[in-house]
């Protein structure tokens, strides 16, 4: 390669790598500010942005073509706007190449985050800064992980970032509040519902896809004793285990899910032979159990699947009705 054409190429490598930490810093320094509500809505497009740079930055120096363009009489022709700039790969489009060096799990929380700015990019949303901070959490690590792989350590952005202090304790209620996701605009509640109903376990519950911490009190055991305000603690140790096995009662974990059939032959099968289909469809009409406030079940790929807690409302519908039924 000719050393003029060299230096072009690691200069605007150089260029995408510098604004892709500027984008992602700006993200996390504006989701930390006590002072701005639109939180999640400026976090997830601000990271869209710095991921994308990264990506372009390391085809770029893989001299991996990253601009639209198809082949014409044996020759490239490339896509350009109506301003006749070139068309570059949108991020999804570098995740779903096949030269993308990035982990399935890391794929699956950039595609989440993604999807989920198509669904509040036109509209305001509530509500949500609480709720999906685990998977922003998992983006930032991924990132820096990613950042410091693809070009070194020196490009690490955690020598930059604290972590935020907080005025208020979580409550117990507030807890509550937040694992019900009752005040979630429906649009949001059912991408969310629908993307989380098509993973494995493994994957829902990776770190990569979302990233979770336990937080409980520590007090110092002597006085002049050093305090952190979070302490990490070694995956694995006794004491790692102890917390695990505190935690397993509400550890967030993927839901079974049930067909419309499924239910209905269960009904059969408890001894309510009479219990159809129509039934089952006339019961949850009257009830509107797939109002997603309501938590009953989820749509994944058009198709409704049903939770355990509907399941419960049937069998206990068709006890009530057993003459109606049997």
């Amino acid at each position: 390669m000719p050393d003029k054409r060299k230096r072009k190429l690691f200069s605007v490598k150089d260029e995408l790598i510098r604004k892709s930490r500027e984008a992602a810093l700006a993200a996390v320094q504006v989701f930390n500010n006590p002072n701005i509500t639109f939180k999640s809505e400026i976090f997830i497009v601000m990271m869209v942005i710095a991921w994308t740079y990264l990506m372009h930055a390391y085809y770029r120096g893989q001299n991996i073509e990253y601009r639209y363009c198809r082949q014409v009489g044996g020759k490239r022709k490339y896509d350009r706007t109506s301003k006749g700039a070139y068309k570059h790969w949108e991020l999804e489009r570098c995740l779903n190449d096949g030269a993308c060096p990035l982990d399935p799990k890391v794929i699956l929380n950039l595609k989440f985050l993604i999807g989920l700015r198509h669904e509040i990019e036109h509209q305001m949303t509530t509500k949500i800064d609480d709720l999906l901070s685990a998977r922003f959490q998992a983006c930032c690590l991924n990132y820096n992980d990613a950042i410091r792989s693809f070009f070194g350590e020196k490009y690490g952005i955690d020598q930059h970032l604290a972590f935020s202090l907080q005025f208020s304790a979580l409550q117990d209620e507030q807890i509550e509040q937040l694992s019900a996701r009752k005040d979630l605009p429906k649009n949001i509640a059912t991408f969310i519902e629908g993307f989380d109903g098509l993973l494995g376990d493994d994957e829902f519950n990776d770190s990569k896809y979302s990233y979770r911490v336990i937080f409980v009190p520590k007090l110092v055991n002597h006085k002049g004793q050093a305090d952190k305000v979070i302490e990490f603690i070694k995956p694995g140790s006794d004491q790692a285990k102890e917390l695990n096995i505190t935690y397993a009662t509400f550890k967030e974990t993927e839901r079974e899910k049930f067909k419309p059939s499924t239910i209905v032959q269960m009904m059969k099968n408890n001894g309510y032979p009479k219990f159809g289909m129509t039934w089952h469809t006339r019961l949850w009409q009257e009830l509107d159990a797939k109002s997603p406030g309501k938590g009953h079940g989820v749509l994944v790929e058009g198709q409704w699947f049903w939770y355990k807690r509907w399941v419960d409302v049937v069998e206990q519908h068709c006890r009530d009705n057993a003459g109606r039924y049997s």
